[in-house]
């Protein structure tokens, strides 16, 4: 079981890091990345079902139960969640440090843009750079990565182990 998680976990977390790599490196409109970056989220994922769906047929005689099928499909969410946040940390660190500013200066301009009141500009302004300065503390900007991944592999999680549970391994008939 745990080979089949560190495996799965692996393989999901660098396809959503490089495909986060490549989303951040063509400079794509932010609406256009956040699709790529959620689909690419998704994509990585179906490592999970691939993960449980192989313990029960090759590991476990064709039954699983929801809750070990939730346990092995977490685990590997957490691996690739790991291996995302530790990605995105090198990423913003040398290669988009001033990320949060271009992000802070994109949201001020839609704000702009959909003719805004002043005050709700300057208190914009004055949430995202608090936001800004708490961002630079890699604890905080890894917790905050963390959140943008996970509530997607546990959801994928839950599908995958209410699809594949099986109480009772299913009998082939032979004519």
């Amino acid at each position: 079981m745990t080979k089949n998680i560190i495996i799965n976990g692996l393989i999901a977390g660098i396809v959503v890091s490089i495909l986060m790599f490549f989303s951040i490196s063509i400079k794509m409109d932010y609406n256009i990345s956040l699709f790529v970056g959620y689909a690419s989220m998704l994509i990585a994922f179906s490592l999970v079902f691939v993960g449980i769906r192989n313990y029960r047929d090759k590991y476990n005689g064709g039954v699983i139960s929801f809750g070990k099928a939730f346990k092995i499909g977490i685990m590997i969410v957490l691996i690739a969640s790991t291996i995302y946040v530790i990605a995105w940390l090198i990423d913003y660190s040398y290669f988009v440090p001033d990320y949060l500013e271009k992000y802070s200066a994109l949201m001020i301009n839609k704000l702009k843009a959909s003719e805004a009141g002043q005050i709700e500009i300057n208190k914009q302004t004055k949430e995202m750079a608090a936001m800004a300065k708490m961002y630079k503390n890699p604890f905080f900007n890894a917790m905050m990565t963390y959140v943008e991944i996970l509530p997607v592999g546990l959801v994928v999680t839950l599908i995958s182990s209410l699809i594949l549970k099986r109480k009772t391994q299913k009998i082939k008939q032979q004519y």
